[in-house]
């Protein structure tokens, strides 16, 4: 829940300046009014920079055949950590934000996913957590994706990680 009280900002820098769960409603009753269907993808993504990992989690809202728009939280770490650890905060992270909104979006009948950018092959190290993260998103009740399918957190989050 610590997650919903940081700066959250959209991919224009505009900053929201009321709470996370305020702004995903009143856009989700925008986006109802004007006849959207959304699907939204949750995800995040790190860098390690020195001695300091940077993560970005991702809220995309996908309008069906209309493109869509992403609400972003960077968040800072001076904590060392593994390969696996790491990982493991990016979905923890990704959860608590699907978990703080699941609510909203079951109420507005939007399906949700949640991306880990975990890779699928064997061969990368990132995949040591595979079966932890998903055991954890699918456990939580959430769809859960990897990549290559996990573009809310490879591809999105990964834009935006400072």
């Amino acid at each position: 829940m610590e997650h919903l009280k940081l700066q959250w900002r959209k991919l224009n820098g505009e900053k929201i300046l009321i709470p996370i769960a305020d702004e995903v409603v009143n856009i989700l009753a925008k986006e109802r009014e004007s006849g959207h269907e959304l699907k939204v993808c949750i995800g995040t993504d790190s860098q390690v920079k020195g001695t300091v990992t940077e993560f970005a989690t991702v809220i995309v809202f996908i309008r069906k055949g209309k493109g869509g728009f992403m609400y972003i939280c960077n968040e800072v770490s001076h904590q060392k950590m593994s390969i696996k650890q790491r990982m493991l905060v990016e979905a923890a992270k990704s959860v608590d934000v699907a978990f703080a909104l699941c609510n909203i979006f079951s109420r507005f009948s939007v399906s949700m996913e949640v991306h880990a950018d975990i890779n699928t092959n064997p061969g990368f190290k990132s995949n040591d957590a595979l079966k932890e993260a998903m055991g954890y998103i699918v456990g939580m009740g959430f769809d859960f994706k990897a990549k290559p399918q996990a573009f809310a957190s490879s591809s999105c989050a990964n834009k935006v990680v400072q």
